[in-house]
């Protein structure tokens, strides 16, 4: 009798021990959980890919290798690019991506981030075996920085070789866009940084990244990009938008939360796709 009451309590206890313990769901922008296979379904059918990563999460950084072999599968012309790599570093990833230098120059040569050996070296390797195309797509950093302590005009003054390094001036900044509305307000809170330059520095990262990713995209490009460049539809997606209305893009973004078996309404409607991952994930850095 006790041998059927312990088996008994086994059995009602089972199904708790048994539950899942996902690395990470994806949902639609309305919040329907669906499975890798069918947002990429959806994703394959873009001419731009962003990505909006968290720098620092390791199943983020395993999910864009995934994305990126998903896609080649489909379009072996696929082309990369990356926040990660300015502008300026072009000619140096060129010569890696095609053999001329060893990785060593690479990484003393670009303006590598110090998180590359773990985060995104696994994409520029999977670019370099499959012969694809990797644009470094960001603003120089000291224009970026120029234009946070100066303004955007000062950028007016910079010589002819070093504005092929950015977005054709002038660029169209709206900063009625939610999204350097609440970067304002989050740098005027106690602080006395110049809150709308600093949105405008954020401003001329999106527009050069969207500028960059037109002029490099074949027939399928993928963007990756920290979170805040294109959630909410806005960043690069707003630049490439006023640019070429008909482009067709696929968002990817990635929130984290306590609980991921149901997208949180905050989370709802900021790009094509969310990937929901546990808070307590372990970091890269």
């Amino acid at each position: 009798m006790r041998t059927l009451f312990l088996f008994a309590s086994l059995l009602i206890l089972l199904p708790a021990f048994a539950q899942d313990k996902p690395a990470y769901k994806i949902y639609t922008k309305e919040g329907k959980s669906v499975d890798f296979t069918k947002m990429m379904k959806e994703v394959t059918k873009a001419e731009v890919v962003l990505f909006g990563e968290l720098h620092d999460n390791s199943i983020d950084h395993w999910l864009e290798l995934q994305v990126m072999k998903a896609l080649y599968t489909d379009h072996s012309n696929l082309a990369i690019g990356m926040e990660m790599f300015e502008a300026d570093d072009q000619l140096v990833l060129n010569e890696y991506l095609n053999g001329t230098i060893e990785e060593k120059h690479l990484l003393s040569e670009a303006k590598v981030w110090d998180n590359y050996k773990n985060d995104y070296k696994p994409l520029i390797e999977f670019a370099k075996e499959k012969k694809l195309k990797a644009i470094a797509t960001n603003i120089p950093r000291r224009y970026a920085n120029l234009v946070f302590r100066k303004g955007v005009d000062a950028l007016n003054e910079l010589p002819a070789d070093a504005k092929k390094w950015i977005a054709p001036l002038p660029v169209e900044i709206d900063l009625s866009l939610p999204g350097y509305k609440d970067m304002m307000a989050m740098a005027m809170h106690g602080s006395n940084m110049n809150a709308e330059n600093m949105a405008k520095s954020q401003a001329m990262k999106d527009a050069t990244m969207a500028y960059f990713i037109l002029q490099n995209r074949q027939h399928v490009f993928l963007h990756f990009n920290g979170s805040y460049h294109s959630q909410n539809y806005e960043g690069i997606n707003w630049y490439l938008k006023k640019t070429d209305p008909k482009i067709k893009i696929a968002s990817i973004h990635t929130v984290e939360q306590s609980d991921i078996e149901k997208l949180e309404e905050e989370n709802k409607n900021t790009a094509d796709f969310i990937i929901c991952i546990p808070k307590d994930m372990n970091k890269t850095y």
